[in-house]
């Protein structure tokens, strides 16, 4: 089993990736056939395990390739188990929720209309940096 840590933390391993306010997590994790993977999250995170080659179960729900699978942010929730059955590839994403208003607009996100409209401008006067 490899697991690659972009960003949080998993057994022991930080990825480059830290932040206080939405705690991210990001693991590429490969799975041989019959192997399982659990990594503890908080209740509070939205998290959903991708499947990108292979086929999973997520808790007791097998998911598919080119399928994801929501995990639900109960009170008592204390993590996620993921278990192959063949070779597998998953990636596991979570993070704490902003709850901020989004607005999006091709590549840009932001806040409010009047943030796009400004980072839209912005790009065109050419004032992004390289």
């Amino acid at each position: 089993m490899t697991v690659r840590v972009i960003a949080g933390e998993s057994q022991g391993v930080t990825g480059a990736v830290q932040r206080a306010t939405t705690e991210p997590l990001y693991l590429d994790i490969h799975l041989p056939a019959g192997t399982s993977f659990a990594q503890p999250l908080p209740a509070t995170h939205n998290a959903f395990v991708h499947v990108y080659r292979g086929t999973a179960r997520v808790g007791d729900t097998p998911v598919g390739t080119q399928r994801m699978a929501i995990l639900a942010n109960a009170a008592d929730s204390d993590g996620v188990v993921v278990r192959a059955d063949e070779e597998t590839r998953v990636l596991l994403i979570a993070g704490r929720p902003l709850n901020e208003p989004i607005v999006q607009y091709g590549p840009f996100v932001m806040n409010s209309k009047e943030e796009i409209s400004q980072a839209v401008q912005d790009f065109q006067a050419g004032r992004f940096a390289a």
